[in-house]
């Protein structure tokens, strides 16, 4: 009975070991297709690189999650109308000063509208800390010309959401890029379908390229503020200006009586033919309807 069994177990290891030489699988061939694709090489670049590549002070990757916050201010300014010019003049040629990285002038204008009336506008981007020293010595410079400020307002507007999500779509994009160069320097196909990758990698340059440009726009909101400032004439009491509507009137005084005659005999002209026709409405009424009412009711 032993050596029965023992004849059974050395046939099974002579069966297993043949299908193992000759119907076995090679484990280095199935192996990469069963073990998973590698991922992706990561489009988050560190902030040097970052910087570098969108020239910008982009978004950096960190736990914490950084707020970028976009400053808007406005000032108005009350000044002599002599004042108006030189001091606007003075703010811009500051802002040149200082350079394009630190200031810019985006807008300006300047209206007289007569010798005792002006206004202007100037509309500044600045980084933060310029506009604080700009802020900071405005109020003594409108006390240096009898002048004063009307109106300081500033506003601010969270672009943080709207930053990480460029960022995200950029590193995204990116990493498509990546792959698709792959795809076409690793695996040559036919015409046609090498032809529909380069025009999907066209896209997607496209796409990058627009997400640089949006990235670019909105971390200048953010390292430089805006800055409107407004000029408005200070208005002398005992300037010609001030007495201009009394001459006005002294000189327009025959002007509007003339012009009040008129419209008087316009408005009797306009309303004699109805004077007319009521007071023969009245005479028949008078003298003869009414008459005969009465001796029916006799």
């Amino acid at each position: 009975m032993k050596t029965h069994h023992s004849i059974l177990l050395a046939t099974a290891a002579i069966v297993l070991a043949a299908c193992g030489g000759s119907g076995g699988y090679d484990k280095s061939e199935m192996a990469p297709s069963m073990a998973p694709s590698a991922p992706p090489p990561t489009a988050m670049m560190s902030q040097d690189a970052y910087n570098e590549e969108i020239n910008v002070g982009g978004a950096p990757a960190q736990a914490d999650v950084q707020q970028y916050i976009a400053y808007s201010h406005s000032l108005g300014l009350r000044l002599p109308v002599a004042a108006i010019e030189p001091v606007m003049q003075g703010h811009i040629a500051t802002c040149n000063a200082a350079g394009p990285t630190k200031c810019i002038v985006t807008n300006s204008y300047l209206n007289a509208w007569s010798e005792d009336e002006a206004s202007g506008s100037l509309n500044i981007r600045a980084t933060p800390d310029w506009i604080e020293t700009f802020l900071n010595g405005v109020e003594a410079e409108a006390e240096a010309v009898k002048g004063d400020i009307t109106s300081r307002q500033t506003t601010a507007e969270d672009l943080t959401v709207t930053i990480i999500d460029t960022d995200a779509r950029l590193n995204a994009q990116q990493a498509l890029q990546k792959r698709i160069e792959d795809l076409l320097e690793n695996r040559p196909g036919d015409l046609g379908d090498l032809l529909e990758t380069e025009r999907e990698l066209a896209r997607v340059n496209g796409d990058i390229d627009s997400l640089k440009s949006s990235m670019k726009a909105l971390m200048q909101r953010v390292n430089m503020s805006e800055l409107a400032v407004s000029y408005e004439t200070k208005r002398n009491p005992v300037s010609r200006g001030a007495l201009s509507p009394l001459g006005d009137a002294f000189g327009g005084f025959f002007y509007n009586l003339s012009s009040a005659l008129a419209a008087v005999i316009t408005a009797f002209a306009v309303g004699l033919p109805w004077l007319i026709l009521i007071g023969v409405f009245l005479w028949l009424w008078l003298k003869l309807i009414w008459p005969r009412i009465r001796r029916k009711k006799t």
